[in-house]
């Protein structure tokens, strides 16, 4: 006789977990089981039959699995949380009766805890960490520029401003800015970093509030577990590119408001052997002569015999970095030769070519221009940036600056009557673009006319370098580009129908006036405009029933294609079919606003061509 199934004990019901249960499993507050959640990157789940996963009720509820809350109860974090209750309650009743030396002693003794851990469960390798540090930049740059409160504390803001500038500083001194984006939101940046695009989001410099409405906590908590994670990729990302981490800040230059020119990126210094030493010291180090190298340290050697021994203990070491891989030739075929890609020849390949566009110019950012934001774009592309003293101090370039090439300026041409010829002579040299420019400049990875964003003229449209989908509408192309991009109409062979035929003024004129088939308006509009242009009778029937036969071949392939289409999706399972109908879908929603766009565009083309006419 089988094993006896109860209700509520197999199944969904044994598989998840309603959220009250995990929490009385737990034994911990619901603040604190959020915060475990959001740290250990456990989500609420959607069971199939939520009857079944909550034992017969109908409640609405949040789900969780059984195993996901299993894991919660090892977690270290959790006896944390658990000692930090039981010390709130012991300092309130020390202060409570006034025992200011128990509750000194309790504050210094505070339970603390860390996320390292957790950063390396969740987070196997570096690359699985870049690749998810776009909402840590996004929630870091937000939390810089958000003022105090008794909510926020000021130390926690200052901490994230360290971590943007350190990043900031990086993708300076990397080159590895690829997009920028100037949007209502803000800025939007994307970076290529370990061959990853990471795009973040940083707010304008406007004055910030804190809604009352929104849930600090939950915030905070993220805001824990992104600082810890940006502090790894930061470390990692500086000492593979050989500098030191965290960099120098210059407190001085700080409280002046030097911004990014506050840190000091400095390089690790390495101590390289001469190759006299590297030589003699190829055999490996006995454990008797790193015992002696470590009683000489311990009894104050002479430094030439401490040098000797350790680089004869550091020898191994040595070798096994610097080692690069040997190609071999196969057994089978003795032509050919193993080349596998190795960490030093990745690292020898050509970088992305315009990181060095500004590097021939001089740019000098005027007061009421952002200078954070242009002071890192022109330093992420090599160029070198100025700006006056009342935008903070460390400028390593002065108005008077004769090196000077471009002046960023976003305020209305004005006459200048008292002008010396100095003056004059140093306008003419330079070039006055607006802060677009440099953006436009970036995304277009070239230099563009200066003329079209000078000062006081309109600028042309500001697009977005994200929207690259294949077939979607691109507003610099122009009309003729437009409808050639356009899908090409089969005929009843299967052919595409060639739009490079020979085209006569029966074909302008029938292609002029949109033909529905059966309907004697657009037919009549159609022979009138025929007659206009000058074209013979007969000429214009051929061309019609060349028209109609066009329609008829694309109708019938149409049907062709949707049976074809349902015999295939009959084949297909349930799931996949409706992921195959969701596809279909999205791909017709795009097809219709680009038609609709390209129409909008059209009647903007013949609006422009009357009023010329007129």
């Amino acid at each position: 006789m089988g094993r006896l199934k109860q209700k509520g004990k197999a199944g969904a019901a044994k598989a998840y977990m309603t959220r009250s249960v995990a929490v009385k499993k737990l034994q911990c507050s619901l603040a604190d089981f959020r915060r475990l959640c959001i740290l250990k990157g456990i989500f609420p789940r959607e069971p199939r039959n939520k009857k079944k996963a909550n034992k017969g009720s109908t409640a609405p509820t949040s789900f969780y699995y059984t195993k996901d809350i299993a894991y919660l109860a090892h977690e270290p974090v959790l006896n944390k949380l658990r000692e930090h209750k039981a010390f709130a309650k012991k300092i309130s009743r020390a202060l409570g009766r006034g025992d200011c030396s128990i509750a000194k002693n309790l504050e210094d003794n505070k339970p603390t805890y860390q996320l390292d851990h957790i950063i390396k469960e969740r987070y196997p390798t570096f690359i699985d960490a870049v690749r998810d540090i776009d909402d840590a930049l996004c929630m870091i740059f937000l939390f810089a520029s958000l003022p105090s409160n008794d909510r926020v504390s000021p130390s926690l803001i200052a901490n994230c401003s360290r971590l943007a500038a350190e990043w900031e500083l990086y993708v300076m001194h990397s080159r590895s800015l690829r997009k920028v984006f100037l949007s209502i939101k803000g800025i939007y940046y994307q970076a290529e970093i370990v061959d990853q695009d990471v795009t973040w989001l940083v707010p304008y410099q406007f004055t910030q509030n804190i809604p009352s409405d929104v849930d600090v906590r939950v915030m905070l908590t993220f805001l824990e577990l992104y600082q810890t994670q940006l502090g790894f990729v930061f470390f990692k990302l500086y000492t593979d590119a050989g500098f030191v981490y965290p960099p120098p800040l210059d407190t001085n230059r700080d409280e002046t408001g030097a911004g990014i020119g506050a840190f000091n990126v400095r390089t690790v210094e390495k101590d390289i052997m001469p190759a006299s030493k590297r030589e003699n010291s190829t055999k490996k180090a006995s454990t008797k002569e790193v015992r002696q190298a470590i009683k000489n340290i311990a009894a104050g050697s002479s430094p030439t015999a401490q040098d000797v021994n350790m680089d004869s203990v550091d020898a191994c070491k040595t070798t096994e970095a610097d080692e690069e891989f040997v190609p071999h030739t196969s057994a089978a075929d003795v032509d050919t030769v193993a080349s596998l890609p190795t960490l030093q020849s990745l690292s020898a390949t050509p970088k992305f070519a315009p990181t060095s566009l500004f590097l021939p110019y001089t740019f000098f950012l005027s007061r009421e221009t952002s200078r954070p934001a242009f002071e890192f774009l022109v330093r992420s592309f090599g160029g070198r940036v100025g700006w006056p003293a009342s935008s903070g101090s460390g400028s390593p370039i002065a108005e008077t600056d004769d090196s000077i090439t471009h002046v960023i300026i976003d305020r209305p041409v004005v006459a200048r009557l008292d002008e010396s010829p100095e003056e004059k002579e140093r306008r003419r040299r330079r070039k006055y673009v607006q802060p677009q420019w440099v953006v436009d400049c970036i995304n277009a990875g070239k230099i563009l006319i200066e003329g079209l964003y000078a000062q006081g003229v309109t600028l042309p449209p500001h697009l977005s370098p994200f929207g690259d989908k294949l077939g979607a509408y691109d507003p610099t192309a122009g009309l003729s580009q437009l409808e050639a991009s356009a899908e090409e109409v089969p005929d009843s062979e299967g052919e595409p129908v060639s739009e490079d035929e020979p085209r006569d003024n029966a074909t302008d004129s029938i292609d002029a006036v949109s033909i529905i088939p059966n309907d004697a308006e657009s037919l009549r509009a159609a022979e009138l405009a025929a007659e206009v242009s000058g074209v013979e009778y007969g000429t214009f029937e051929q061309e019609i029933q060349r028209l109609h036969k066009k329609q008829k071949q694309t109708a019938k392939s149409l049907e062709r294609d949707e049976e074809e289409e349902d015999m295939g999706k009959m084949l297909l399972s349930n799931k996949k079919r409706k992921l195959y109908e969701r596809m279909k879908y999205g791909e017709k929603k795009r097809a219709a606003e680009r038609e609709n766009l390209v129409d909008k565009r059209n009647k903007i083309e013949r609006e422009k061509s009357r009023r010329v006419k007129s």
